[in-house]
């Protein structure tokens, strides 16, 4: 019987792919939401439903992303004063961070469904999907609260030692997606209706089933306790995850350019091309992103030791791996771009073969978009948020937003494709001056 993973062990290959797993597979079920509702919608419901479902899902995930920010740099902050030998502390920093996780989310519930009919017709939706896109935008949002405490847990359950409890709990939420996607749009045909009701049950698995875990007595480093808000932490806390909320507002923000000059320069199949995109992008960038999250606390937990070998360890086995997944990940979204298109939109012979297109010219992207994400959340973990937030803003918002926006002007449409991959150089550059710059401050080199 194999002992369990502690945050303060050394960490070999195999040990960091067993820790680290649960929570790549728990963020490829979290990614696989809209992917399902997408499946759906695109084939029960008809390609304007689903390029609604596409054209307002960005504002969804800006206000869910505030539960990223609370997650990765509260857990940050709590893995850091684990290390120090403070547990008292750290479950009072964690019940914090969980209390001001429900204040926030009644909030921004209450304001994003004032806005989202004025967030569609910013974003320019056609008269045509118009209720669609206020209709899927206000069902979701109203469990907002839930969907905040799922991207926090996510992070804590990794600090608690309970990866697997995390999968456990993320994998029911994913199936009960998918089986009420298909009971309500594929048996009852809801459409879009059925669709943003699925994915709010879900949401409500996965935020609230850790909550009542933590509520009780546990076998976990941390436990709810009483509390009250302390302004100091708080802010630290956000700050320093405020390049995860950087980097999903940024990637909302820049996914409604991407529709803008699709409509723009297509029309509608552009954005219901582009949805494809991101559908299969949310699980390969998944996978990166549940990686880091997964290796964030160890990072957190041996600098606040002081176990600066460690830091090496972890960075070093950690490089080697975004660069062998980056190419396998790629190479699968080459090869596989037609059979992957053909789930969502196999009945439109000509938006399948734009689709196919696309992709092939997208996939180059991810050979460098898991290193990015790695040094942006390597940063988070060492409790240094400016600099993680200036690589994810720079990464996905000026870079990202910049080349949408120019290389259509010298390359048509195809420019608009290849722009994610050019952003990813920039970024890659950037990434690697920061580690370069750092290593004499943290000693991970």
């Amino acid at each position: 019987m194999k002992t369990a993973i502690q945050l303060s062990d050394h960490f070999t290959y195999n040990k960091l792919l067993r820790f680290t797993f649960p929570s790549i597979v728990m963020m490829v079920f979290t990614s696989i939401y809209g992917v399902v509702d997408g499946f759906f919608v695109s084939n029960y419901a008809g390609k304007t439903a689903f390029a609604s479902l596409n054209l307002i899902y960005p504002f969804v995930m800006i206000l869910g992303g505030m539960g990223f920010m609370i997650g990765t740099g509260g857990t940050a902050l709590v893995s850091l004063v684990l290390g120090t030998g403070s547990r008292e502390k750290a479950n009072r920093y964690f019940s914090m961070m969980i209390s001001f996780t429900l204040l926030l989310g009644i909030a921004l519930s209450a304001l994003g469904l004032l806005l989202t009919r004025p967030i569609a017709v910013l974003l320019g939706a056609t008269p045509e999907m118009m209720a669609d896109c206020v209709l899927y935008g206000r069902i979701v949002i109203s469990f907002t609260v839930a969907f905040m405490l799922q991207n926090v847990f996510q992070s804590f359950l990794i600090a608690a030692e309970k990866p697997k409890l995390g999968l456990a709990v993320t994998v029911g939420a994913g199936v009960t997606n998918m089986v009420l996607d298909g009971l309500f749009v594929g048996v009852f045909r809801w459409g879009i209706t059925g669709a943003a009701l699925a994915t709010g049950m879900s949401q409500c698995v996965g935020g609230l089933l850790p909550f009542l875990y933590f509520l009780r007595p546990n076998s976990s480093l941390l436990r709810l306790t009483r509390t009250r808000l302390e302004l100091r932490p708080l802010l630290q806390a956000c700050a320093n995850g405020s390049s995860e909320l950087m980097s999903n507002i940024s990637s909302s923000i820049v996914s409604m350019v991407y529709n803008f000059q699709l409509l723009r320069y297509i029309g509608e199949n552009g954005v219901s091309a582009y949805g494809v995109l991101m559908y299969v992008q949310f699980i390969f960038i998944a996978i990166y992103i549940g990686y880091s999250i997964g290796a964030s606390p160890v990072i957190s937990y041996h600098y606040g030791a002081g176990h600066y070998d460690e830091l090496k360890n972890m960075l070093k086995k950690s490089l080697l791996l975004m660069t062998g997944t980056s190419i396998v990940l790629t190479a699968a979204a080459f090869l596989f771009a037609a059979p992957l298109s053909k789930i969502f939109v196999s009945y439109d012979a000509e938006l399948l073969a734009l689709t196919c297109h696309a992709f092939r010219l997208f996939a180059f992207a991810f050979l460098l978009a898991g290193f990015n994400i790695f040094a942006s959340s390597f940063f988070t973990a060492l409790n240094n948020g400016a600099v993680s937030a200036a690589i994810s803003f720079m990464r996905t918002l000026v870079f990202q937003t910049a080349a949408v926006l120019i290389l259509p002007l010298f390359f048509g449409v195809d420019g608009i494709w290849w722009a994610i991959t050019v952003a990813e150089v920039f970024a890659f550059l950037l990434s690697a001056a920061f580690l370069f710059a750092k290593r004499g401050k943290y000693r991970y080199m």
